[in-house]
C-alpha cells in the first residue's frame, strides 16, 4: 500500500470528476443549478423555447446576438446546403452503417468530413463550423436509412432543418406537431456549459487541433454511457413499465432495491432541468396527435411516483426520451440526435477556445510507489 510520504504531497487533493472546478469563462452558457435557470447568451431558455428556432440559436450561439432576417436567411441556406453530403462521405457511410453502431460510425463519418475541408484562418472557420451542423443532420439521417435497408432520402436545402431531417429519417412528410417537437428538443440540447462532451472539444481544440478533430473528441465522448444514452436507457425503462397503473408498484421496488431510476438528478441542477417542462409539455401533444397517450400517461405516472417517494429532479433525459420515440425515432440514435443538436454548442465553444486559446494542461497527483529500486531482467 502506497504511504502518505509516497504521494506527490506539494499537490492538492484531487476534486474527482473536477465537479465545481471553474475551468474557464464562456460567453455562450449560464447555468445556475440553484435556481433552476439556464441561459443561452444572456436569452432564458423559457423565451427561446416558446419563440425562437433551432436556426436562430445556432446564429446566437456563433454570433452572441440574435440574428437579422439577413442574416439568419444566410444561416439557414448555410445549413440547408451542408446537408447535401459529399459522395465521398456517403460511400463511409455506406461501408459502416450496417456493421457498427449508429455513434460510431457518426465519429468516424466527422473524421472524414474533415477531409473535404481546407485548414482557414480563425476569422474564417465559422462557416466552416455551420457545415458541421448541417452534415451532421445528414449522416445521422442516411446512418439510420442503410442500416435498415432502406434508400437514403435527399436532403431538399430549401425546408428547415427540423422539417428536412425528419423527412430524410422516415421518408414521409412531418406534421407542424413533429416538426416543433423536433426544433424544441434541438434548441433544448444545443449547449449547456462545459459537459463532458463540450470540455473533450475544447481540451482538443487548445492544443490548436483542428476543428473536425476536436468535434470528433466531442462525438466520441458522447458516445459514453455516463454521457449520452441516458435518455435511450429512460426509454427502453418507460416501454418495460407498459402503462400507468404498473407505475407505482415498479417505482416502489426499484426505491427499496436501491436501483437507479434513469431520467431524474442532475450533477447541475437542484430543482428540475429548466428544459424538462417545455419537453414535457411538447411530448403530450405529440403523443395525443398520434391519439395514443399510454406512453406519455405511463411516464407522467413514474414522474409523479418517483417525486411522491424521493426528492429528485426530473433531468433533460426524462421528457426528451418520450419526445423522441413520439417521432418514431429508434432509441439507439436518441444519442446520434444528441448529438445533432449539440453540434452547434461544441463548434460555438471550440471557436470560443481559438479566439482566446490556452492550452488545457492540469496536474495528476502521483499516488504510486516511490524510490523503487530497479531489477535487471534475468534476477526477477
Amino acid at each position: 500500500m502506497t504511504s502518505r510520504s509516497e504521494a506527490s504531497t506539494a499537490l492538492p487533493e484531487p476534486t474527482k470528476g473536477l465537479a465545481g472546478i471553474v475551468a474557464a469563462d464562456t460567453t455562450l452558457s449560464f447555468i445556475d443549478g440553484e435556481k433552476g435557470i439556464l441561459k443561452y447568451c444572456g436569452y432564458a431558455i423559457d423565451d427561446l423555447a416558446a419563440s425562437s428556432s433551432f436556426e436562430e440559436v445556432v446564429c446566437l450561439l456563433y454570433d452572441r446576438e440574435l440574428p437579422s432576417p439577413e442574416r439568419l436567411a444566410a444561416m439557414r441556406a448555410c445549413i440547408g446546403a451542408a446537408r447535401v453530403l459529399p459522395s465521398e462521405v456517403k460511400q463511409v457511410i455506406e461501408q459502416l452503417a450496417g456493421s457498427t453502431s449508429p455513434m460510431s460510425t457518426l465519429r468516424t463519418v466527422v473524421s472524414a468530413l474533415g477531409h473535404y475541408e481546407s485548414n482557414v484562418a480563425l476569422k474564417e472557420l465559422p462557416p466552416k463550423a455551420l457545415r458541421l451542423v448541417g452534415q451532421i443532420a445528414a449522416a445521422v439521417a442516411m446512418i439510420h436509412r442503410l442500416r435498415e435497408g432502406l434508400e437514403p432520402v435527399e436532403a431538399d436545402p430549401e425546408r428547415g432543418h427540423a422539417d428536412d431531417f425528419l423527412r430524410m429519417l422516415l421518408d414521409s412528410e412531418p406534421t407542424e406537431t413533429q416538426v416543433k417537437a423536433l426544433d424544441l428538443y434541438l434548441i433544448l440540447l444545443a449547449d449547456h456549459g462545459f459537459n463532458a462532451s463540450t470540455f473533450s472539444g475544447r481540451v482538443t481544440a487548445g492544443t490548436l487541433a483542428n476543428l473536425h478533430s476536436a468535434i470528433t473528441s466531442a462525438v466520441g465522448t458522447l458516445s459514453g454511457p455516463l454521457h449520452g444514452g441516458a435518455n435511450e436507457r429512460a426509454m427502453e425503462m418507460i416501454l418495460k413499465v407498459g402503462s400507468p397503473d404498473r407505475a407505482a408498484g415498479w417505482v416502489e421496488e426499484k426505491i427499496a432495491t436501491k436501483q437507479r431510476i434513469m431520467g431524474f438528478g442532475h450533477r447541475v441542477y437542484k430543482v428540475d432541468d429548466p428544459r424538462a417542462p417545455h419537453l414535457k409539455a411538447s411530448s403530450r401533444a405529440l403523443w395525443e396527435e398520434r391519439g395514443d397517450t399510454v406512453l406519455f400517461d405511463t411516464s407522467v405516472s413514474i414522474e409523479k411516483e418517483v417525486k411522491a417517494a424521493k426528492p429528485l429532479v426530473t433531468n433533460v433525459d426524462f421528457y426528451s426520451a418520450t419526445l423522441l420515440y413520439g417521432l418514431n425515432i429508434p432509441t439507439d440514435l436518441f444519442t446520434p440526435l444528441f448529438a445533432m443538436s449539440r453540434v452547434a454548442g461544441w463548434t460555438a465553444h471550440v471557436l470560443e477556445q481559438y479566439g482566446n486559446n490556452q492550452l488545457i494542461r492540469p496536474r495528476a497527483r502521483y499516488v504510486g510507489k516511490a524510490d523503487r529500486t530497479y531489477v535487471p531482467l534475468e534476477q526477477r
